[in-house]
């Protein structure tokens, strides 16, 4: 068993920063693969980054790209998404999740534990 807590949400005007973190229970964390998610207002939750358990793979979705960065500390149990660059259109709630894989997983449906989530809003 696995629990996630995100931290680090909040509200920040267009062209900001923030960096969330994920912190994870558990002796066995560098056996997660574990991955950023949003939920934006009327949409579907989607994968915006993810990185595999010694963190030399990542993935990060075309529309954070150049953005978005996904690194993890696995001596802290911990993840953490930087976002810069931050636009309107990355207001959502943000949730880390995590699978016991070696390889980078990206899909909704195959990770095994999520966070509560944490809201990052950016205003215009």
């Amino acid at each position: 068993q696995v629990q996630l807590v995100e931290s680090g949400g909040g509200s920040v005007q267009a062209g900001g920063s923030l960096r969330l973190s994920c912190a994870a229970s558990g002796r066995t964390f560098s056996s997660y693969a574990m991955g950023w998610f949003r939920q934006g207002p009327g949409k579907e939750r989607e994968c915006v980054a993810a990185i595999n358990w010694n963190g030399f793979s990542t993935y990060t979705a075309d529309s954070v790209k150049g953005r978005f960065t996904i690194f993890r500390d696995n001596s802290k149990n911990t993840v953490y998404l930087q976002m810069n660059s931050l636009k309107p259109e990355d207001t959502a709630v943000y949730y880390c999740a995590a699978r016991e894989s070696l390889r980078v997983v990206i899909s909704t449906s195959a990770m095994d534990y999520w966070g509560k989530g944490t809201l990052v809003t950016v205003s215009s």
